[in-house]
């Protein structure tokens, strides 16, 4: 059958219609931590291509279970405004500090609630409740295999066992606890980046999406204050 005056958009949405087909995966070095893979696949076209991919030799290798979580952390406290929990620390690949969730690697035999409960006392000092978790996402799609749960959570800062919360740091770890209020966590974001430090892309896009609902019910208190003046 003759293809003559087919668009060129109507050929590829054929072509995106057509799934991509894993092929193979090679290890190419391995380090403790890291190993550098080359994954061999075929495109929706039918060609075969290859693509580098880095991917932690820690995954735990079980369904629903991504390497690590993050912890999105909410701390109230009576007379106080709410807080958000992030850490400074010092991260070689961007040589620079950055600004990110608490977070940590899930071990082999852990569920992601334990994972998230442990690695927030181990980097804060806070014991906090699980509010709900996210399903599993990509953190780097374009470069690593790396998979991510977000967990949310809250902090009771009037608890007394979160009076003087004191972390446990592995060897080798320097984090800074930072408390950041929550009305004004873009702001505060923006100085740290200007500051020098890079803040981290989930953490950044969490205060983004609060500052635009923040001025989204602002403009619409505005609008219902200014219907009561009406004549």
């Amino acid at each position: 059958m003759s293809t003559e005056g087919t668009s060129s958009s109507s050929v590829n949405d054929d072509a995106q219609k057509q799934k991509a087909e894993f092929i193979k995966q090679e290890t190419i070095h391995r380090e403790k931590w890291l190993s550098l893979e080359r994954i061999t696949y075929k495109d929706p076209k039918g060609k075969v291509r290859t693509w580098e991919v880095v991917e932690r030799t820690t995954k735990p290798q079980r369904a629903g279970v991504a390497d690590a979580v993050a912890m999105a952390t909410t701390v109230k406290r009576l007379l106080h405004y709410d807080s958000i929990l992030l850490v400074r620390q010092f991260r070689p690949p961007l040589r620079c500090c950055t600004i990110e969730f608490p977070a940590g690697l899930v071990d082999s035999e852990e569920t992601v609630s334990e994972a998230a409960i442990r690695e927030l006392k181990e980097e804060t000092g806070y014991v906090g409740t699980i509010t709900s978790i996210s399903p599993v996402v990509g953190m780097d799609p374009g470069v690593s295999a790396s998979t991510l749960n977000l967990v949310f959570m809250q902090v009771d800062g009037d608890d007394p066992v979160n009076q003087r919360p004191v972390p446990n740091l592995d060897e080798g770890e320097f984090i800074e606890v930072i408390h950041a209020p929550l009305h004004e966590l873009k702001e505060k974001l923006d100085e740290l980046s200007d500051a020098g430090d890079i803040v981290d892309s989930r953490v950044y896009t969490y205060a983004a999406t609060l500052h635009q609902c923040q001025h989204k019910a602002e403009d619409v208190d505005l609008e219902q204050q200014k219907g009561l003046f009406k004549k």
